[in-house]
């Protein structure tokens, strides 16, 4: 049941609606400020906290509820090696990843190299909730000043639970390490920038592409924006993936094929650690060669719910090409 879109919803979140020409005035429906979100500053790690909030939150569907949008700094040029996130109640029992729908992390004073005109989406978490660490001497540099935003939404779908909350734990350099910088640029089946909503397919909503019964298999041409290493990978799915997939078509080249662990019904469950790419040989993206994302459901035939699938990357990447294209 996951409905991360993660640009997708940053981008609703940062403006609320589209002007003329774009006109979309969908967007996620904003708790009251009772709720808080507070950062907190430890050795080499940042961590922001999330509520607590009681669930259901007034509103009907699926859809989430999003807290108010948290606007912060570092205090120092910092570097971010990886990032978890966590889901769990405020006494501290954990809570099942299906309460989380998506927590956003985005540098309002960075553009973003895949879509041009919108910030940059630097980190996030969906149900997948994936421990990222990069390759060790590599990260996301974050400077002292920088408007950095975030925001998180949690299931309306859910049980009713009280003080629901969810935190997202940065892991930083220490001071004067010697870390090359990683850029970040985002991928999907799905249309990932804001700027693009207007040719997305008629399929598509801002939940993802409409999975219907059996096997669907679902592609988008691509094409980088930038020339690059990519040196870790973090997918993001939805319930009733079986796989996902970052094809060179010019080179005739499978470059990632992610597939989940799903449950017999085909419920998300993980992301395992081997099917997460990380590794600092990398392999090389250019802006002259096609490119496809790919990616495979499979809804039981006898599901009468609706889904809605996507295919998401979000590649850490060097500028330029691999020391050595594999």
């Amino acid at each position: 049941m996951l409905v991360f879109s993660l640009v997708l919803f940053l981008l609703l979140t940062i403006t609320g609606a589209v002007s003329a020409g774009g006109a979309h005035d969908h967007h996620v429906p904003q708790l009251a400020s009772r709720t808080t979100t507070s950062v907190s500053f430890e050795n080499d790690r940042v961590t922001i906290t999330f509520g607590p909030i009681d669930l259901p939150s007034g509103h009907d569907g699926e859809l989430a509820a999003s807290l108010p949008k948290h606007v912060f700094t570092v205090p120092d040029d910092m570097i971010m090696t990886g990032f978890r996130s966590a889901v769990f109640q405020k006494d501290g029992t954990p809570l099942p990843r299906q309460y989380l729908h998506h927590i956003l992390m985005i540098n309002q004073d960075k553009d973003s190299a895949a879509c041009p005109g919108e910030p940059l989406f630097f980190a996030g978490a969906g149900m997948e909730m994936a421990e990222t660490r990069f390759p060790v001497g590599y990260g996301v540099k974050l400077a002292k000043g920088q408007k950095l935003m975030t925001i998180v939404a949690f299931y309306h779908g859910v049980p009713p639970t009280k003080d629901v909350m969810a935190s997202f734990t940065m892991e930083m350099a220490p001071k004067g390490s010697a870390v090359k910088a990683l850029d970040v640029y985002q991928v999907g089946v799905n249309v990932v920038c804001f700027t693009q909503f207007d040719k997305r397919r008629p399929d598509e909503t801002d939940e993802g592409i409409e999975i219907q019964r059996g096997v669907q298999v679902d592609r988008a041409p691509l094409k980088f924006k930038m020339d690059g290493c990519v040196k870790f990978a973090y997918p993001h799915g939805h319930d009733q993936a079986v796989l996902i997939a970052l094809e060179n078509k010019t080179a005739q080249r499978t470059l990632l094929r992610t597939v989940p662990d799903v449950a017999p019904d085909g419920a998300f469950l993980s992301f395992a650690p081997h099917q997460v790419y990380r590794n600092a040989q990398g392999f090389p993206v250019n802006t002259h060669d096609e490119y496809e994302m790919v990616m495979v459901h499979h809804r039981p035939l006898q599901e009468p719910q609706t889904n809605h699938g996507m295919g998401n990357y979000l590649l850490y990447m060097t500028a330029g090409g691999c020391p050595s294209a594999q």
